[in-house]
């Protein structure tokens, strides 16, 4: 997935990238859990131009992300579409500080700011693995649910209240505070 910086003109192009294999291993090797979260081939459809010496990507990621729902635990399987907008100044002389972004710019000719939507680059080539990759870790929800009725599962017995009940009937404290006096109380005894 790389921009020749050299074709862009001030009229912005239309790019399409599609994920190669090698793409996919170097991110089996760098990160397993974003890796075997993706249910889906990427795919990346950006649209650049120049700003005077600056550069300007906007596009976006597409695929599918194969999930595990956090309240009932069944797998399940979310589409994946994020957009981003980057604008980039020639690097120059700078040198990053952190070394992993100035390995990052030696690298792959591209460095991402602390915001995601500014970078620098230098050289004649922009390689978009690093941005697609963060991209892609960000697109990963905190706590995924396979829908917002889900029930989840029964706490008493395990069973999928999606299904239908279970018939436990969940003990139920008239106050949020009973577990505390549960506690005081087995303190005093």
């Amino acid at each position: 997935m790389k921009i020749l910086v050299d074709r862009l003109k001030d009229s912005p192009i239309s790019l399409h990238f599609d994920e190669e294999r090698s793409w996919r291993t170097a991110l089996e090797e760098t990160d397993p859990e974003l890796a075997a979260a993706l249910a889906a081939p990427v795919a990346v459809d950006v649209r650049a131009h120049r700003m005077g010496l600056d550069l300007y990507l906007e596009g976006r990621v597409t695929g599918a992300l194969g999930l595990e729902c956090g309240r009932c635990l069944a797998r399940y399987r979310a589409p994946l579409s994020e957009p981003f907008r980057l604008v980039l100044s020639p690097a120059g002389s700078r040198v990053p500080a952190e070394p992993e972004a100035a390995a990052s710019l030696a690298r792959h000719g591209l460095c991402l700011g602390d915001e995601l939507e500014t970078g620098w680059y230098q050289g004649h080539e922009i390689e978009l693995d690093g941005l697609v990759r963060e991209l892609l870790a960000l697109a990963l929800p905190v706590q995924p649910v396979c829908r917002e009725e889900c029930k989840g599962l029964c706490p008493v017995c395990g069973a999928d209240r999606n299904t239908g009940p279970c018939g436990c009937g969940e003990p139920r404290s008239k106050t949020p505070f009973a577990a505390l006096e549960a506690l005081r109380t087995r303190g005093e005894s």
